[in-house]
């Protein structure tokens, strides 16, 4: 694809009908053409059409709040002294609609490390809920929205990734530029992102289903068949409240014989999609994934199907986002701090997952990821799958006309917001993986 018309190229996931069909028959494609016996799980993916409306990338949109300072100052002493995320209503104005009592809560975990009360609102990371307080209320189909981190100024990083990411033939997110405020205060440019709920669900899934994201401060382990046992582990995004498929999927991942686990993962997991998302992450060097200190992944589970599928979640730190040339400063206080020197970060006392591909990944330890990449089949898939999206994303020149685009959009509508000379001190250092 070389005809880039709009910014929003088509949120197409091609490569996952195809992966799907190939399932179908136990069989998965490779980059030299042959095909290996390793998934029998299809993701159930659906294509995905260009973002309209409020997801029109080819836009600045505005989104303006409103809400009570007593009650703002309020919630951010609270997450203060005990982390946790209230929600608050807020009057919520969308590209010049007014939507009353919506909800407002913050949304993060590292982008919230150092919150103070003198935090900038307009800085900090949200997620802002249309429909918490009035039953349906929604934009062109949608309800949530989240606010984005990043710890440059632009986020043309998360933002070509997410479009790579769609290219790819994975789930990915809509996601616009925006001129983004709190109470009348100085506009701040920021990436409003879909959340990844039921309408994100129904428009990327063709199957009935159950959603868990992965929390930061979790991990993978297996912790007996009590569902109380996983509480601010996992969290349940849709469906009726079932832990019991991913408790299912946690036991035999942990507690599987190595024999078992070659033998029977593809009819539990959509094996050449999570392969795929692996090569990914490393292709668009985004360290924290699912085995970042984040933890940042979704599990959908397909009930059709009985098997769970990886959804790629979090990408602000893609393109080495994180220190070095695409430090900067969006969020202020809120925002991701820099390691000196543009270093990685510190990530404690876990080890990056040893079979991983390409130059080496970064983060705590998942133990998926680790089984995984210690089969040999699968490990070699991934290498494939790496040398694959090279030559479709990079290769092709396909990267650059996606990163054109977005620079054109914040050239041409935001130069309010950022000045030029940053935007493309940025890009080029997207052009520089790239």
């Amino acid at each position: 694809m070389t005809d880039l018309p709009r910014i929003m190229i088509t949120r197409r996931l091609a490569v996952g009908a195809t992966l799907g069909a190939l399932a179908l028959s136990g069989c998965a494609a490779t980059s030299d053409g042959t095909t290996t016996g390793t998934s029998g799980v299809s993701s159930a993916a659906q294509e995905v059409a260009d973002g309209t409306g409020v997801w029109d990338a080819s836009a600045v949109h505005e989104f303006s709040i409103d809400v009570d300072e007593d009650a703002l100052a309020g919630m951010i002493d609270t997450y203060q002294q005990t982390q946790e995320k209230e929600w608050i209503e807020a009057t919520v104005t969308i590209d010049g609609t007014t939507y009353r009592r919506a909800g407002l809560r913050l949304k993060g975990n590292s982008s919230l490390r150092g919150v103070s009360d003198d935090a900038a609102p307009g800085d900090l990371p949200w997620l802002i809920r249309l429909d918490k307080f009035v039953d349906g209320q929604s934009v062109d189909g949608s309800s949530g929205f989240i606010v984005r981190s990043n710890s440059s100024e632009t986020a043309l990083n998360e933002a070509v990734a997410l479009d790579l990411l769609a290219e790819a033939g994975l789930a990915s997110e809509h996601a616009v530029a925006s001129s983004f405020s709190v109470n009348g205060g100085d506009a701040r440019l920021r990436l409003v992102v879909q959340d990844l709920d039921e309408d994100w669900e129904a428009e990327n899934f063709s199957t009935d289903g159950l959603l868990y994201k992965s929390e930061a401060g979790g991990d993978w382990s297996w912790r007996g068949d009590d569902p109380n046992a996983y509480t601010d582990v996992f969290d349940q995004e849709t469906g009726d409240d079932d832990l019991t498929p991913l408790i299912d999927f946690l036991d035999f991942v942990n507690n599987s014989s190595d024999d078992d686990f070659a033998a029977e993962l593809p009819q539990r997991l959509d094996v050449d999609a999570f392969a795929r998302y692996l090569a990914f992450e490393q292709v668009v060097d985004n360290f924290d994934d699912i085995d970042g200190p984040g933890n940042n992944s979704y599990l959908r589970y397909d009930a059709e199907s009985g098997g769970f599928t990886v959804v790629a979640w979090d990408h602000n730190l893609a393109f080495g986002g994180m220190g070095g040339p695409m430090g900067g400063g969006m969020g202020g206080p809120g925002g991701m701090p820099s390691p000196p020197d543009g270093e990685r970060p510190d990530v404690g006392d876990g080890a990056p997952g040893d079979g991983a591909s390409g130059g080496g990944r970064m983060g705590g330890s998942n133990i998926l990821v680790e089984r995984f990449t210690a089969v040999e089949k699968w490990s070699d898939l991934v290498d494939r799958a790496e040398a694959d999206l090279t030559k479709e994303l990079f290769d092709s020149g396909y990267a650059d006309q996606v990163l054109d685009q977005w620079i054109s959009v914040l050239t041409e509508q935001a130069g309010d917001l950022v000045d030029k000379a940053t935007v493309q001190q940025e890009a080029d250092a997207i052009r520089d993986v790239i």
